[in-house]
């Protein structure tokens, strides 16, 4: 079972869009935030200023609207590394763990000195996968 991490989002006014509820994008940046918040928690200092992520790919589905004001949780935890990619699932639910978005997200990892392509180091395997 894989290791899930946790973060709360607090959703904000300009979150909300013409039909009154959470907007696709705002969506998108919560599942970003949750991956950023779990590697800043769990990924020692020297990997986060030697290495940077960035998307290749995001794939949401929209369950169920968010609506104004609430308080949101996503939980989001990673799958198998493959060279410089790495997958990762996220869930934005209520706090009753209503699921309103799932996402799958695929990551790329940079050199942070070169902006090259790197292969997923086994510390970071180590850190993500660890018990928060």
């Amino acid at each position: 079972m894989p290791v899930v991490f946790t973060v709360s989002l607090a959703v904000r006014p300009d979150d909300i869009d013409q039909q009154g509820h959470v907007n696709n994008v705002a969506f998108v940046r919560y599942v970003q935030d949750a991956a950023v918040a779990h590697w800043v928690a769990a990924a020692p200092a020297e990997l986060q200023a030697a290495f940077a992520w960035v998307v290749r790919r995001h794939e949401l589905e929209y369950l169920r609207p968010g609506l104004p004001g609430e308080q949101l949780i996503a939980r989001t935890w990673v799958g198998e590394p493959g060279g410089a990619t790495w997958e990762r699932f996220t869930e934005v639910v209520r706090p009753d763990g209503t699921v309103l978005v799932t996402a799958r997200t695929v990551w790329v990892l940079l050199d942070a000195g070169t902006g090259r392509p790197r292969r997923v180091d086994p510390r970071m395997v180590a850190a993500l996968a660890a018990q928060l």
